[in-house]
């Protein structure tokens, strides 16, 4: 008896409003998924800006997860400056490194994983650099897949 009239406009406003927020939050969701490793691929492509510009030392940094390594070398023995410029500077694989493009990247199947895979494509080369990006530390490293 003392029920409110039936509004048809206020109803398809509500509908509106319903659908919106769902669409934005599939949105949402969709943008979370597909930007869920770029973190690791930012990290990589500063490592290849690096050594792009020919900055090798800098780009030890980045590898390492450390931009003073000099004032503490001592502690990278397992894998030396020495070692990382001759993988990676003019006369390693990749030779000088001209142009690169992040291709994809992913953790490996089988569950959880430390890491990222993030594979670049490195001038232009059929075969890519597979490059493993610890999440929690931030270093990088060859991948082991």
């Amino acid at each position: 008896m003392d029920a409110k009239e039936y509004d048809p406009i206020r109803e398809r406003r509500r509908k509106a409003r319903i659908s919106t927020a769902i669409l934005l939050i599939l949105l949402v969701v969709f943008l979370a998924w597909m930007y869920r490793y770029w973190p690791e691929e930012h990290i990589v492509d500063h490592f290849f800006a690096a050594l792009q510009q020919q900055q090798f030392e800098k780009a030890y940094g980045i590898w390492m997860h450390d931009a003073d390594w000099k004032q503490h070398a001592q502690q990278y023995t397992q894998y030396s400056y020495n070692d990382f410029f001759r993988d990676w500077g003019p006369g390693g694989e990749w030779g000088a490194i001209k142009s690169y493009k992040i291709y994809a990247s992913g953790t490996p199947k089988g569950g959880s994983s430390s890491g990222v895979i993030v594979e670049v494509v490195v001038n232009d080369r059929y075969e890519h650099a597979r490059i493993w990006v610890e999440k929690k530390s931030k270093t990088l490293t060859f991948s082991p897949f």
